[in-house]
Formats: structure tokens, C-alpha cells, sequence
């Protein structure tokens, strides 16, 4: 079991930026998929994005050329910076962990969770 630490979350206006930050506690944490998640009020939980142990990517639509993944293997963190932030973006954020080499987008893969961070974006 991964141990993770989402923080960064905040109140922000509408086009404005956030990041946020993941802390992992795992001695292998470059053998993980690392996933950000999101959750909005009366909303399923959805893929955001995920990246592998070297790298690979993926993007779901609604993040792609706005959001970027990005991970620090030596510093066990993983990065979700947000841009051009709209208020359908508001959500409660969830970093997960995949014990994969293969990058993933499928929630049953990841075996980690974070307790999440709220982002809300105001108009």
C-alpha cells in the first residue's frame, strides 16, 4: 500500500492556475503509474491524467492542452499543473498510485489513493 499526500488545492477565479502536488511514501515509486482523478459534487469520479515510471503519458480530453503531468522520481512526488482553469473544473482531486510499468487510465488499476484536495474555480 502507497501512502499519498495530495496538497496544493485552493480557491482560484475562473482562468486563472493551480498546482498541485502528491507525495508518495514507497521505496519503488518509479514502478507506479501515478494518476490524478476528479470528483465534482453529485459527479462520478473521473480520469484526469497519468503518468508512468518513465514517463509515458495520458490525457483525458477535457485536461489535455490545458493540464500538465509531470513526476519527480527522486523526490517521490508527482505534479498536476493546471492552466486556463474553468469552474467545470472544480472538483475534489485525487492523486492514485498503479503498480504497472504500462501507463493507465483505468481506476481499477490503481490500488492507492490520496484522501484528495478541493479545487474550486470561481466565474
Amino acid at each position: 500500500q502507497v501512502q499519498l499526500v495530495e496538497s496544493g488545492g485552493g480557491l482560484v477565479q475562473a482562468g486563472g492556475s493551480l498546482r498541485l502536488s502528491c507525495a508518495a511514501s514507497v521505496r519503488t515509486f518509479s514502478n507506479y503509474v501515478m494518476g490524478w482523478f476528479r470528483q465534482a459534487p453529485g459527479k462520478e469520479r473521473e480520469f484526469v491524467t497519468a503518468i508512468s515510471g518513465n514517463g509515458g503519458l495520458t490525457y483525458a480530453n477535457s485536461a489535455r492542452g490545458r493540464f500538465t503531468i509531470s513526476r519527480d522520481n527522486a523526490k517521490n512526488t508527482v505534479y498536476l499543473q493546471m492552466l486556463s482553469l474553468k469552474p467545470e473544473d472544480t472538483a475534489v482531486y485525487y492523486c492514485a498510485a498503479a503498480l504497472t510499468p504500462i501507463v493507465t487510465r483505468r481506476p481499477a488499476d490503481f490500488g492507492s489513493w490520496g484522501q484528495g484536495t478541493q479545487v474550486t474555480v470561481s466565474s
